[in-house]
């Protein structure tokens, strides 16, 4: 089954900061829901970069939720979801 943008990178925020999976919603804030500080939110960024094979770190301070995130990669990459 291929997973979504979304999954793809819901994933990668579990494995990187071991959030609960039921608290990564697309609404969450990176710093306010989800408790991510500014070092951990750059290192995240690089995980997803790394994952999709894209530069995203240059907006990362546009990028506070998951959805933000979601949205973003999906305006610079060819999705069929």
């Amino acid at each position: 089954m291929k997973l979504t943008m979304y999954e793809r990178v819901k994933r990668i925020v579990i494995k990187y900061t071991n959030i609960p999976e039921e608290r990564i919603t697309p609404e969450a804030s990176f710093t306010d829901d989800l408790g991510v500080d500014s070092s951990d939110i750059t290192g995240l960024i690089m995980n997803i970069e790394d994952e999709f094979g894209i530069d995203v770190l240059d907006t990362v301070e546009r990028l506070r939720t998951v959805g933000d995130v979601v949205e973003h990669l999906r305006a610079r990459l060819p999705v069929n979801e």
